[in-house]
């Protein structure tokens, strides 16, 4: 667009959402002005209007521009090279991703886990290459090879970005995105545990935390209800430290966008409560204008910034259509990087103006962060035991669970719900491991997981952001999504809870916690059974658990009595691959004091122990879990060959040696039956016959619908005396 061109849609003030300065910056943008960032101690950029008078003023907006070409040939390249990826995000959104890398994020290539850095969520995640090629201009430890090996096996640079783990550790990348909406949603989730680390850990006379994240999503991610959950609870909470930049390219896979969808993106963010923006995406003037602006504006207000683009910009047979989602531009790259001042015949291309402008940002950001690690010094000198605190929360640093089982007291109760259990057990982890936290979907006066003495999260009324119970509404996909938020952010663990049938509200960011291997994050999920009674079967999960089992590298723990339950809790902080789903019952359930309870601890802590030996020649295995662990102990009561082996955890089982689980299962022990109030498919793995409820319930008392669907010692009793 020309100046005045720019000048024009700046002064529709009545129907844009600007901050004063940011329409302050915008008109000097519209006039013969230009906009520059000067820097602040300890990375603070402040924005300034000024005239683009100076070479060096001017050298930069050319080196920006620079780099958002290179970077759309870098994305064509590669792309080109998999015959696979998504083009458009890359081209659409070049100049975002040069003043984001080259002006106003504050980072250090060289240690990418600086706790105080700014973040950066490429929510949509298919278009990764936009993130790659930032990354290698920008100097982390992404090598251009890596580059060109992109979506190729083993290399840093696969389909969707994932964040470090076993399989992949591409330095910058700060989540796992792909599953559209989530994205936006973790940063949401960086953002909060941002302001609970500020509020945690800053002094009066120190800051430590003060940083921003950054996400980009597109109309994908707008549209799916995730976003709108998260996006309401940022607004409620006021995470004025979060800057969301919506590709508004309009077009979707399949159709143009109009296709699909009709409201006003910008209104309904207005509505929320956001800062809004609307502005040309593809201007690198304006674009950092807006982003300096929403960085100063510290008015309680999350930002939205509504960047109009062209996707594939830059590839004219397919720019601005559906078809530059995908790889079909590929046999127009060589003519459009021509097109856009690749040189002819270059492949990879950067510049070595490129290398030296980015060298350039790289030591003008680590003057900011050698400032940071001044104050960090001196923070850490006059805080000593705070600073042992964040180091521990920093490097995951937490006592064994040995040590642990040593602090927390024997439970001592008498029968009761493994929720109310856990209550118990949660005050005791949460002394133990000062950087927990835990939250919940509208149910903490059913769920119990809230920490006494903890205080509540958040602003207004008697929250703060140093709280440590999160009211997450309800919202249980944005729960989800914002716990591995914090998850991603480094510093705390959390635990969220609700209903166990609701967990398929949230299961696609559990199944990327997973993967992602998140072990920062549990979930605590009570009402587990037909024992929910009266509630009827919309609120009786009978499939869920086994659901959760076949997600891969995800715990599921169901303990059957309390001191169980401060296994699977202590199982759930000091896990180190992987998070943990923590499976708890409404009804009361009897407790195991035939076995000491440092005994039952143990075994629980190995996924499966004998509750209860044979007193014979052992001719017969009964396998339970949860609350039906007690009808096999009665089933058991009179058959002298009978052992009952507690399971509360098949995953944790499996991971035993192979002497261990031989010692609890003998393979000289054929005759085996499992008990479960839910679905009997997985047990076959461990027995031949399996007393389940395959079916769903029905409203009824939780004793009566228990007994009518088999789960009681008596049926357990006639069950195995059916067996041959």
């Amino acid at each position: 667009l020309s100046h005045c061109r720019r000048y024009t849609v700046f002064q529709q003030v009545a129907t844009m959402k600007f901050s004063t300065l940011a329409v302050f910056s915008a008109c000097y943008v519209g006039s013969a002005g230009a906009f520059t960032a000067t820097k602040a101690p300890f990375g603070l950029q402040m924005p300034t209007a000024l005239k683009m008078s100076t070479a060096v003023e001017t050298d930069t907006k050319a080196s920006l521009a620079t780099a958002a070409m290179e970077a759309r040939g870098l994305a064509m390249d590669s792309i080109a090279a998999a015959h696979s990826g998504h083009m458009g995000l890359p081209l659409g959104c070049a100049e975002i991703g040069s003043v984001l890398y080259g002006s106003q994020m504050m980072y250090n290539p060289e240690d990418p886990t600086w706790i105080n850095r700014d973040r950066f969520v490429l929510s949509a995640g298919h278009g990764s290459m936009f993130v790659y090629s930032w990354l290698h201009l920008a100097g982390y430890d992404l090598p251009l090879e890596e580059v060109k090996n992109f979506r190729q096996h083993h290399s840093m640079t696969p389909g969707h970005p994932e964040f470090p783990n076993s399989e992949h550790n591409t330095p910058g990348i700060e989540a796992t995105t792909g599953p559209l909406g989530q994205g936006i949603s973790n940063a949401v989730g960086l953002a909060a545990s941002e302001k609970m680390a500020a509020a945690v850990y800053n002094t009066e006379d120190h800051k430590i935390f003060d940083h921003h994240v950054y996400a980009l999503a597109g109309d994908g991610c707008i549209q799916e209800g995730i976003s709108a959950e998260s996006a309401c609870f940022a607004a409620h909470e006021k995470l004025d430290n979060l800057i969301v930049f919506y590709d508004a390219n309009e077009v979707t896979l399949d159709k143009m966008a109009e296709y699909t969808q009709s409201e006003d993106v910008v209104k309904r963010y207005d509505a929320y409560g956001w800062e809004t923006y609307d502005i040309d995406g593809h201007d690198l003037e304006v674009v950092e204008a807006t982003i300096a602006a929403a960085k100063a504006s510290n008015n309680g207000k999350p930002k939205f910034i509504k960047c109009n683009t062209i996707i594939g910009k830059g590839m004219e047979e397919t720019e601005g259509t559906n078809a530059a989602h995908g790889e079909a531009g590929v046999p127009y790259v060589e003519k459009a990087k021509v097109s856009i001042g690749i040189p002819e015949g270059e492949k990879w291309y950067v510049s070595q103006e490129t290398r030296d402008f980015f060298e350039g940002v790289k030591a003008e950001n680590k003057i900011g962060y050698d400032a940071w690690q001044g104050t960090y010094a001196a923070w850490q000198e006059a805080n000593p035991a705070l600073a042992k605190q964040l180091e521990d929360a920093v490097s995951d640093n937490v006592m064994s669970a040995e040590d642990m089982f040593a602090a927390i007291p024997e439970m001592k109760s008498g029968a009761e719900a493994t929720r109310v259990s856990q209550n118990k057990v949660i005050q005791e982890i949460s002394k133990l491991v000062p950087h927990y936290v835990s939250g919940s979907a509208d149910l903490h006066g059913s769920t119990r997981n809230y920490i006494n003495e903890g205080g509540n999260f958040g602003v207004g009324f008697d929250k703060s952001y140093a709280g440590k119970n999160l009211y997450f509404g309800i919202r249980e996909h944005a729960m989800g999504a914002i716990m591995n938020g914090f998850a991603y952010g480094g510093i705390f663990k959390i635990s969220g809870s609700t209903f166990l049938v609701f967990v398929d509200y949230f299961r696609a960011t559990l199944r990327v916690a997973a993967l992602a291997e998140l072990n920062r994050v549990s979930y605590i999920l009570t009402h587990d059974s037909i024992g929910v009674g009266e509630d009827g079967p919309t609120h009786q999960p009978v499939e869920t658990v086994s659901g959760l089992r076949v997600i891969p590298n995800l715990d599921v723990f169901r303990p059957a009595d309390a001191e169980e339950t401060v296994a699977s809790m202590v199982h759930s902080v000091t896990r180190k691959d992987g998070p943990v789903a923590l499976i708890y019952s409404r009804q009361n359930i009897d407790q195991n004091d035939a076995v000491p309870f440092m005994t039952r601890r143990e075994g629980a802590m190995k996924g499966a122990y004998v509750a209860k030996e044979e007193t014979g020649d052992l001719d017969l295995i009964i396998i339970a879990t949860g609350s039906e662990v007690p009808h096999a102990l009665n089933a058991a009561k009179d058959l002298a060959g009978a052992r009952v082996v507690s399971m509360p955890c098949m995953e944790l089982y499996d991971r035993q040696s192979d002497e261990y689980k031989e010692s609890v299962l003998p393979s000289s022990c054929t005759k085996r039956i499992a008990m479960e109030a839910g679905v009997s498919g997985l047990w076959y793995k461990y027995a031949s016959k399996v007393v389940g409820v395959d079916r769903f319930g029905f409203s009824a008392p939780g004793d009566i619908v228990m007994e009518e669907l088999g789960m009681t010692a008596e049926n357990l009793s006639k069950e195995i005396a059916s067996m041959s």
